[in-house]
């Protein structure tokens, strides 16, 4: 119980932050990518360090990495899906979707210890 309450307050606080940084910079889209993402790591990290130490975190640190690193290559491949061949969005994020886990996978196998 004691760490849902943290999670909450830490969580709310990193999101309210972030929320706040994505206000303030240009173009306003970037309100919602700050609001998520970073939050949720450097929450779900914290109590990570709490629970686990920091040994195990940093494993989940370059876990996080890897599918950040996945992602970018997910969201490059749908947009030159999507713009430069015209294909509707769900086929693209569908099979865009295997380019995440090869990636992921990829990045995970060179920063894992």
């Amino acid at each position: 119980m004691q760490d849902l309450i943290y999670r909450f307050i830490l969580g709310g606080f990193i999101v309210s932050f972030f929320a706040v940084l994505g206000d303030v910079l240009k173009p306003k889209s970037f309100a919602g990518l700050f609001g998520a993402a970073p939050s949720v790591a450097l929450a779900t990290l914290s109590l990570t360090i709490h629970s686990n130490g920091k040994s195990y975190a940093a494993t989940e640190a370059r876990c996080m990495i890897a599918g950040a690193i996945g992602f970018l290559f997910y969201a490059s491949f749908c947009v030159w899906l999507m713009k430069k061949r015209n294909v509707r969005a769900l086929p693209a994020t569908v099979s865009g979707l295997a380019v995440w886990f090869m990636f992921g996978l990829g990045a995970w196998i060179l920063v894992s210890p």
